[in-house]
């Protein structure tokens, strides 16, 4: 049967200006997290790996507690959901700047960082704009979302590198922790008034969650944002200290994360109009085969600031440029009513493929010295994530018939 419509309570306007400016402060406060993996890891006498694996926790963490935090988003609406995910942002990260143990460290930077950004990013938040934004529109109202992400990303490093120069890490850290309130405010703009149910026969949450599983391409999509995680989060985190390494200046690393922010706009602008007119399944295997014949450049090319730069540009544009995609085609096939709680789903295989990168990357380095391993681990599963999502089906799903195969 076809998906049932669903009346829009919110305009559009007022829709993208609160989920951009929530997305912008959840995901710019955590772009910035590898500065201070150096710092902390100096002062409290930590091997790489304790850092690591603190934020390979976090992501995992994300990634579990999504979906639920889609599935409650979904049936009690996202205003809630974003105020505990702020309230317990600012605590993680006042926590992350008091632990002094390495299990005091994973539980407030890994387990209330890690929840903090289910509620408070792209799941959550793209689930209201599928409610409220035509089918026509959704899959560019999605790119406007993560470009502001993408701007956080831009905007937020350069500010979390100044405060952690001029007030120390610590600090630097209540700072953003209070900065993270503000989503509070903001979640008022995606209060939406309660509809009435719909009539009919309605889908149950077990039934939605069997129905996707069980569907090959929601399968193919898991699986391609396994390597999406994998590859941004290594590189997002381990880069400063691998450029640190290799000798180059801390603020070539500050610059070229700040690159990555500001390219990202335009990448995932434009992968989600790119949305509106092509396959959603080619833009995506696109992204992934560039990111690993951009990575064996980087590899190959001498390493200077310029080529540094080249580098965070070119993957600053296919950095956040599959969420569009990826979340639209969930909407696609399975309608809005489950959106929150099927794009917290799929982005759980993302935050595996994250655990495994930012841990692989501490682990490796502490025992070869380097990070050789782990940037051809990223080419690899680069080309794989490409190959794996050309046999997505975008259609909608038809209930209550066989599923291809």
């Amino acid at each position: 049967m076809p998906h049932a419509p669903r009346t829009a309570t919110l305009s559009m306007t007022q829709v993208l200006i609160c989920g951009a400016a929530i997305v912008t402060l959840s995901m710019g406060i955590r772009h910035g997290f590898g500065l201070w993996l150096q710092p902390i890891t100096m002062e409290r006498g930590w091997s790489r790996e304790t850092f690591a694996f603190a934020i390979a926790i976090q992501n995992i963490a994300w990634g579990v507690a999504g979906p639920f935090a889609g599935m409650l988003a979904d049936r009690y609406g996202a205003f809630r959901v974003l105020i505990v995910g702020a309230i317990l942002y600012a605590l993680g990260l006042v926590g992350m700047g008091l632990a002094t143990s390495g299990l005091a460290f994973t539980g407030s930077t890994g387990l209330l960082l890690g929840m903090a950004q289910s509620g408070t990013t792209y799941a959550v938040v793209y689930g209201v704009i599928g409610r409220n934004v035509a089918p026509s529109k959704r899959s560019w109202a999605m790119g406007v979302t993560a470009a502001a992400g993408s701007f956080g990303q831009f905007l937020m490093v350069p500010v979390e590198n100044w405060l952690i120069g001029a007030w120390g890490w610590q600090n630097a850290l209540f700072v953003l922790g209070c900065l993270a309130l503000a989503i509070v405010p903001l979640a008022w703009g995606l209060h939406e008034p309660k509809q009435p149910a719909p009539g009919g026969p309605s889908q149950s949450v077990g039934a939605a969650l069997k129905e996707a599983m069980a569907y090959p391409s929601f399968r193919w999509l898991m699986a391609g944002y396994f390597v999406c995680g994998f590859q941004v989060v290594f590189i997002g985190v381990h880069m400063p200290s691998y450029l640190k390494d290799k000798g180059l200046s801390p603020d070539v690393a500050t610059t070229a994360l700040a690159l990555i922010g500001l390219f990202n706009v335009f990448g995932t602008y434009t992968a989600g109009a790119l949305g509106q007119r092509m396959a959603k399944r080619h833009i995506l295997s696109g992204i992934y085969l560039a990111r690993s014949v951009a990575i064996v450049a980087f590899l190959a090319a001498p390493l200077t600031p310029w080529s540094v730069y080249l580098f965070a540009s070119v993957m600053g544009f296919l950095w956040l440029s599959t969420v569009p995609p990826t979340n639209a085609v969930v909407a696609q096939i399975f309608g809005v009513q489950y959106m929150s709680m099927l794009g917290g789903l799929v982005f759980f295989s993302h935050q595996i493929g994250s655990f495994m990168g930012v841990w692989l990357g501490g682990r490796l380095y502490d025992s070869t010295g380097n990070y050789d391993v782990v940037w051809w681990i990223a080419v690899a599963l680069g080309v794989f994530a490409a190959l794996a999502n050309l046999p997505v089906r975008e259609t909608p799903i038809l209930r209550g018939s066989p599923q291809p195969a």
